[in-house]
């Protein structure tokens, strides 16, 4: 297989990215993390841009050995005095030169012929190679340009001294098919190609940076130029992330491979994020948060059998701990019971299928699931007493007048009452209205409501000591909902009570209205 090199951008091309700037000491603490990254080459940066751009290169060029450093340079002089000012105590320089070659840029921007073009890149390679060994030469806009100028300029900046030449595709204006047609047409025609290295710089304007850069590669491209998390000017750049793992997990088919240490690939994800705020979307191949976890009961399912089901790679790979089964409300019983062992339950039979209702009623309800919400339906949703009534509607009028009015249905087997009480505050009637319905008045000694977890949609847990004939009763439940949970809970410590009084033979549960 043959070696691709990465060059990574990030600290120029990414840093272009509206929002992204770093200081000097960010912009080394990701040079170095790309190092470890293990990247061929670091483009620090565009030294003629500002003072501050020219220090972070210098001090980058200083500190991070191993790979090449890399400055941007324009074709003119100036720009490559100032880049190899700052890049000259590097252990391997690198110059890298460019001027636009589609005629719209000539016409608008540089208001020159193509021969003045040629004969600048030409001087420009020419007076870079004079001060660094190593030069790379990119026609920017060169998929909306000639490509029979292409050659010319290519074939004529080789022979000047380019060791590196960059076909970019500036403004994401490529598909695939012809971005691979393109490298391999340039590489056949230019007489001198074999003395140079050819690169692909992919934006992203069409979504296709990396489908582009591997049809680069696999016509002949050995250098692709990439950032992580595909930061980068508009649309960004090619994701290098992406690259990497598809040349690694797709080495059969396309038979090129890098020197990247993938196991560092999240690392460098997640510090450039916490630099710049720019962070991934969730569904972000590689690095997103969603990239290695799985809701759907199928998936879990699959999963805990054989990762390979639903994984084409290991998180591990690219320096993520584990796959993540995230719990809601499409989920199956496997990873809910799986879930349950990693927190110290064994559930089997009916205590499992009850875990899973309560579970499917608190996923309608949250985005998310925490452990806290699972031993909290452990606690709660599993009653070692059978219930006697179940709560199966519930409506409140309230507000900040003092009395509120509370509707409640409750069922005991297939019989089912409804019946309405006001009271002193949205509890006071629910709890009135159940007492109407069961036939047990209970004196509230004590109530409780706790935040279980975290976020808007919380789960809450309601406590009650609640005093019926003179006993003292706890009841508890759980619910997103403050009322219901308040109204569950009232209920558990009601079940408690008939329960006892059933075991004990004295009295007859019995619901005083009418039957609905």
């Amino acid at each position: 297989m043959s070696k691709v090199y990465v060059f990574d951008t990030t600290l120029r091309d990414g840093e272009q990215s509206p929002g992204a700037s770093l200081n000097l000491e960010e912009k080394l603490k990701v040079a170095q993390q790309l190092e470890r990254l293990n990247v061929d080459i670091v483009e620090a940066g565009f030294p003629i841009a500002s003072e501050g751009d020219f220090e972070a290169v210098s001090a980058i060029a200083q500190r991070v050995r191993r790979p090449t450093i890399a400055a941007l340079a324009r074709a003119t002089h100036l720009d490559i005095d100032r880049a190899w000012q700052a890049i000259r105590l590097a252990r391997k320089p690198r110059i890298h030169t460019f001027i636009a070659t589609s005629d719209i840029h000539l016409e608008h921007k540089l208001k020159k012929t193509r021969d003045q073009v040629l004969e600048q890149a030409v001087e420009a390679v020419r007076y870079a190679r004079s001060l660094c060994e190593e030069v790379e030469f990119s026609a920017e806009d060169a998929t909306r340009s000639d490509p029979d100028y292409l050659c010319r300029i290519f074939e004529a900046t080789i022979e000047a001294g380019a060791s590196v030449i960059n076909i970019p595709d500036t403004v994401g204006y490529a598909v695939p098919d012809e971005f691979g047609a393109l490298f391999r047409e340039i590489i056949r025609r230019v007489p001198n190609s074999g003395k140079a290295i050819f690169s692909s710089h992919c934006h992203n304007d069409l979504g296709l940076g990396v489908a582009n850069s591997l049809a680069a590669i696999r016509n002949g491209a050995r250098q692709v130029e990439c950032t992580v998390n595909g930061i980068g000017e508009r649309a960004g750049n090619a994701a290098l992330e992406e690259i990497v793992m598809a040349l690694r997990t797709r080495r059969e088919a396309l038979q090129h491979h890098t020197d990247i240490r993938t196991e560092e690939i999240y690392r460098s994800s997640r510090l450039l994020s916490n630099l710049t705020g720019i962070f991934v979307q969730p569904n972000k191949a590689i690095v997103g948060k969603n990239a290695f976890a799985h809701e759907a009961g199928i998936h879990q399912d699959g999963m805990l059998k054989n990762a390979l089901t639903y994984e084409i790679m290991t998180p591990q790979t690219v320096g993520i701990a584990s796959s993540t089964l995230v719990l809601g409300k499409h989920s199956g019983r496997h990873a809910l019971k799986k879930k349950y062992q990693e927190l110290g339950y064994e559930l089997e039979g009916e205590a499992l299928e009850k875990a899973y209702w309560f579970f499917t009623k608190v996923a309608d309800q949250k985005k998310e699931i925490y452990d806290e919400d699972l031993i909290t339906i452990i606690q709660d949703g599993i009653k070692i007493i059978p219930d006697t009534y179940t709560l199966k509607y519930l409506q409140v009028i309230g507000g900040n007048q003092p009395v509120s009015t509370a509707t409640v249905r409750l069922t005991r087997g297939e019989e089912s009452w409804l019946d309405s009480a006001t009271g002193d505050g949205p509890i006071d009637a629910t709890y009135r209205a159940i007492d109407r319905i069961t036939g047990l008045p209970g004196r509230l000694l004590d109530y409780t409501l706790t935040s279980v977890t975290r976020g808007k949609d919380a789960l809450g847990e309601a406590f009650v000591h609640v005093l019926f004939n003179e006993k003292n009763y706890t009841g508890k439940a759980a619910s997103t909902d403050m009322i219901d949970a308040s109204a569950r809970a009232y209920l558990n410590a009601v079940n408690k009570a008939l329960h006892e009084k059933r075991v004990l033979g004295t009295v007859e549960v019995h619901a005083i209205n009418s039957k609905v």
